[in-house]
C-alpha cells in the first residue's frame, strides 16, 4: 500500500476523487455490459465494486470455479479506464454450502435456526464457513491480485448485518475458548461475572454457555462479554480472508465496509487497526427531518475511526432506499449535498449502492445511479452532474479535517448500558450522543469522536454524553486531560460501572469524583412526561435527575422542583488548569446551548460562523478548502473569499443558493 502523505495514489493508480458504486452485471444479459460501461464513462465513474454477492457464480459447486464472466468484466472495465474494488462474496454463501453444512447456520438467542435465502446468515464461528470463505478469497487473489485494474479489495459486506451474534454449538465452544484466553481460570471468570449472585458460580468450563434466552434477566457481565466475543469472532473472519488474500497479493489495500453509527455489534476502534483503508456505508434515516446531521455524525465517526486518514464512502443512496418503514425520495440537489458532506468530512471516494437498479430481488425498489426510469430521469442527471463536479476536486484529495472538540464513543459502554433492568427505560446512550452532537453541529463546530482511553490532548473540549461504563484507565485519562487544561462536559448516568458491569467501588461516578467535584448519592428517574425546572434561563429537563452531593464543585443551576428540588442540576469544577461540567438531567438540543456556551468560554472555543442549517467544514492541505452546504430553503452570503472549484466562480464573497453546495479554495 502506498503512502497516504499527500493522498495521491492512496489507492494504487488512483490520483483523483473516486466515484462510482456497486456494479452487479451478473443480474443482466452480458450483451448489455458495454452499454453500462459507456454510461459509466458519461457519468464520470472511475471506480466500481464488483463480485460482492457472486459466490454461487464464481464457485457453483465446491472447489469448482468459473471465472470466465469475471475475466471478461475485468477487461471491459480496464479498457474503459475504470478501476475495480473487488469483493469477496462471503456475505452470501451459496445454497450448496448450507446443504453440506447445515450446522453453519446462525442460531438466534431464542434458539431459532435461520434458513437460506437472505444474506449474512452463516455463523462466524463455523469452521466450515471459515474454510470456505478463505478458500474463495484465496482463489480470487490468485486470479486477479496482479491485474492492473484492481485498486482495492472489498472483503465481505457489512459485517454484523443483518445478524451478528450466534448461539450455535460452534459459537458456544468458541465463546468458552475466548473466555479462557481472557480470564485464564474459572476463578477469575466467576469473580468478573459476579456469579455468587443468584447462585450462578461455575465449577467446570463445559458448564459455561452462551447467554441464551432464560427465565429472567441473564447475567449482564456474561451478556457484555458475549458482545465482545461476537465482535471479535466477526473480526477474525475478516482477518482470515485478509490474510488469505495477502498471501497471494501484496501491495493492494484491503478493506471492508463498516456501518459507523448504525451497526452496534462491532467495536470499530479494534477493527480499524486491521484494515488498510477505512470504508463506510451510510443511509439517511428517512423519518428524521434533520437526517443531514446524522449523516455528519456518521462521517465524523468514520474519519475518527480512520485516525484522520482519508476514507472511502463505499455506499450511500442516490434517492430512497427500500428497507425503512417509509422510504422517502431525496429532494432535488440532496444527492450532491450528501456526497459533498461526506467529502467535506474526509471521504476521498464517493460510492453508491448501486450502479443499476435491480429488476428482481429484495432490493428492486432501492434507488441507483442508473434508475429504472433510465437516462431521462432527474436522478441520472444529478448523478452525471455530481460526477463532473467531483472531477474538478482532485486537489482536495488527501487534505485533512481538524477538530477542536471530541465526543467520547465507546461500543463496550453502549453494549453494557443497553442491557435490561436499568433505572429507566428512557435512558438511551444514542439519544444523548445525538443531542450533544446536534448542538455542536448547530454551533458550527467540527467534531472528532474518541475512545475514553485515547489521547485527548489535542482537543480543547471533550464531551462525554453517555459513558455509563468507564474504566479506571479511562477515568485517569480524563483526569489528566482536565488537569492539563482541558474542558470536560459529562452527562448523567456516566462513570457508573467498570469493565465487568460492576458498580464502581465507592459508588456512582466514583472514578470521576475528584474531576467533577461531586458524588451522586441516588438516581432520581422521572415519570413518563414529567419535567423539572432549572434555575437558569428558564430551561427545564426531563427523564432523569440525580441526587448530587457537592465536593468542591460550584452550582451553575439547581432543580426548582421535582424529586431533586433544591439539589444541584448543573455544576462546574476546577481541577488543575482545566474544568469539568456535570449535567444531571436530560436537556434538549436548545437547552444544551446554556451549558455548552459556558464550556466554550472555558475552552477558548469560538462557535463557527454561518446561518442556521448551513453546514460548513474545512479541509486543510497545501491550500485550505471550505465545503459549504445549504440545507435551508433560502440563499445565504458566505463571508469568505476564494474560488469555488465546482463552478470556477471567484470572489471576495460568494452566494450559496438554497439547497446548494460549494467547495471553495480559500
Amino acid at each position: 500500500m502506498t503512502s497516504q502523505g499527500d493522498g495521491r495514489g492512496w489507492l494504487p493508480g488512483v490520483g483523483a476523487i473516486s466515484y462510482g458504486g456497486d456494479y452487479n452485471p451478473e443480474q443482466w444479459p452480458e450483451e448489455t455490459w458495454p452499454a453500462d460501461i459507456e454510461l459509466m464513462r458519461q457519468a464520470g465513474v472511475n471506480l466500481v465494486s464488483i463480485g460482492v454477492f457472486s459466490w454461487a457464480l464464481i464457485e457453483p459447486r465446491p472447489g469448482e470455479y468459473g471465472f470466465g464472466w469475471l475475466d471478461r468484466l475485468f477487461e471491459l472495465l480496464h479498457d474503459a479506464g475504470i478501476r475495480i474494488s473487488l469483493g469477496t462474496p462471503t456475505a452470501s454463501p451459496p445454497a450448496w454450502f448450507f446443504h453440506q453444512h447445515p450446522e453453519a447456520r446462525v442460531v438466534t438467542r431464542d434458539g431459532t435456526v435461520l434458513g437460506f435465502g437472505s444474506r449474512g446468515m452463516a455463523s462466524p464461528s463455523s469452521a466450515a464457513y471459515r474454510e470456505a470463505s478463505t478458500s474463495i478469497a484465496r482463489e480470487l487473489a490468485k486470479r486477479y491480485g496482479t491485474h492492473p485494474a484492481l485498486a482495492v479489495w472489498h472483503v465481505h459486506n457489512e459485517y454484523g448485518a443483518p445478524v451478528s451474534d450466534c448461539y450455535s454449538s460452534a459459537s458456544i465452544r468458541a465463546f468458552r475458548a475466548w473466555l479462557r484466553d481472557r480470564y485464564g481460570s474459572l476463578d477469575a471468570l466467576n469473580q468478573a461475572w459476579g456469579t455468587t449472585f443468584w447462585g450462578q458460580r461455575y465449577g467446570e468450563w463445559e458448564h459455561v454457555s452462551a447467554p441464551a434466552v432464560s427465565a429472567s434477566v441473564v447475567n449482564p457481565a456474561q451478556r457484555l462479554d458475549f458482545a465482545r466475543f461476537t465482535s471479535d469472532a466477526l473480526l477474525q473472519c475478516f482477518i482470515a480472508e485478509r490474510d488469505a488474500i495477502r498471501a497471494e497479493c501484496s501491495g493492494v489495500p484491503i478493506t471492508t465496509n463498516f456501518m459507523a453509527g448504525t451497526c452496534p455489534s462491532v467495536d470499530l476502534w479494534k477493527w480499524a487497526d486491521e484494515v488498510d483503508i477505512v470504508a463506510n456505508d451510510h443511509y439517511l434515516v428517512a423519518a428524521d427531518p434533520r437526517s443531514h446531521v446524522g449523516l455528519a455524525l456518521s462521517a465524523d465517526l468514520t474519519r475518527s475511526i480512520a485516525r484522520g486518514r482519508p476514507w472511502i464512502l463505499m455506499e450511500h443512496s442516490t434517492s430512497g432506499v427500500n428497507w425503512q418503514p417509509r422510504n422517502l425520495a431525496k429532494r432535488s440537489g440532496e444527492l450532491a449535498r450528501n456526497a459533498l458532506a461526506h467529502l467535506g468530512r474526509g471521504a476521498d471516494a464517493v460510492m453508491f449502492f448501486q450502479w443499476k437498479a435491480s429488476r428482481s430481488g429484495a432490493e428492486k425498489f432501492h434507488s441507483a445511479m442508473l434508475p429504472h426510469a433510465g437516462t431521462s430521469s432527474r436522478v441520472w442527471s444529478e448523478v452525471c452532474s455530481l460526477g463532473q463536479g467531483l472531477g474538478r476536486l482532485d486537489e482536495v484529495l488527501g487534505s485533512e479535517v481538524r477538530a477542536e472538540v471530541a465526543v467520547l464513543w465507546d461500543w463496550e459502554s453502549f453494549w453494557a448500558q443497553d442491557l435490561e433492568w436499568r433505572p429507566s427505560e428512557d435512558l438511551s446512550h444514542r439519544e444523548r450522543v445525538d443531542a450533544f452532537y446536534d448542538r455542536l453541529w448547530r454551533d458550527g463546530l467540527t467534531v472528532d469522536f474518541a475512545h475514553p482511553e485515547s489521547d485527548l490532548s489535542a482537543y480543547k473540549l471533550v464531551v462525554a454524553p453517555a459513558s455509563y461504563l468507564l474504566t479506571e484507565v479511562a477515568a485517569s485519562n480524563l483526569r489528566s486531560y482536565v488537569e492539563g487544561g482541558g474542558t470536560l462536559v459529562v452527562s448523567y448516568f456516566s462513570a457508573i460501572v467498570d469493565e465487568y458491569d460492576a458498580v464502581h467501588a465507592g459508588g456512582y461516578v466514583a472514578p470521576l469524583r475528584d474531576v467533577l467535584g461531586l458524588t451522586v448519592e441516588e438516581f432520581l428517574p422521572l415519570r413518563s412526561g414529567e419535567t423539572v425546572r432549572l434555575s437558569l434561563d428558564g430551561i427545564s429537563g426531563d427523564v432523569w435527575a440525580d441526587d448530587v452531593a457537592l465536593d468542591g464543585a460550584e452550582v451553575i443551576a439547581a432543580f426548582e422542583d421535582g424529586p431533586g428540588a433544591g439539589k444541584p442540576a448543573i455544576t462546574r469544577n476546577s481541577l488543575g488548569a482545566g474544568s469539568a461540567f456535570y449535567v444531571s438531567t436530560r436537556l434538549g438540543v436548545d437547552e444544551l446551548s446554556v451549558v455548552l456556551r459556558r464550556a466554550y468560554q472555558d475552552a477558548g472555543i469560538e462557535p463557527g460562523f454561518g446561518p442556521a442549517d448551513v453546514e460548513i467544514i474545512r479541509r486543510h492541505g497545501d491550500s485550505e478548502y471550505l465545503i459549504a452546504i445549504n440545507h435551508s430553503n433560502r440563499p445565504v452570503d458566505l463571508p469568505v473569499g476564494g474560488t469555488d472549484l465546482l463552478s470556477g466562480e471567484s470572489g471576495e464573497s460568494l452566494k450559496l443558493e438554497a439547497g446548494g453546495a460549494r467547495v471553495i479554495r480559500i
